[in-house]
């Protein structure tokens, strides 16, 4: 019997300044660049961790279909950023330039908060209650 290979999802967050982002992400949430890429007209693409829970960040690229949030509608996809640390990166992340959705607060079995990145993701911090 063959052995199943291992899968991962990794997001790739398509925005309209890279190096804006990367330094919101480290900044705000102490992320770590693992790999970066410098790409025509002043683009960048960088793979980036928040201790461990890795991502890519890049400029978009029209050409490819690959935009950004623009501000006005929603975003489709959501990110959890699931960590005992959610109410101090929440704040973090308000100093930063983020908006919140829905402050910091215990709802059911979760302490959660919900906020918009400046470029325009919407992200959800908190962890499940013990």
């Amino acid at each position: 019997m063959n052995k199943p290979k291992t899968i991962t999802l990794t997001p790739f967050l398509t925005v309209g300044s890279g190096k804006k982002a990367i330094d919101f992400y480290v900044n705000a949430w102490k992320a770590t660049i693992l790999t970066q890429h410098d790409r025509e007209n002043n683009g960048i693409m960088a793979k980036i961790s928040i201790a461990g829970a890795d991502f890519w960040i890049g400029d978009q690229e029209p050409e490819f279909g690959n935009m950004c949030p623009d501000g006005t509608t929603n975003s489709s996809v959501r990110i959890i950023l699931e960590t005992k640390n959610a109410d101090e990166l929440f704040e973090q992340a308000l100093l930063f330039g983020a908006t919140t959705i829905c402050p910091m607060t215990t709802e059911d079995s979760w302490r959660i908060g919900k906020l918009i990145d400046p470029f325009g993701h919407i992200w959800e911090l908190g962890y499940e209650l013990d």
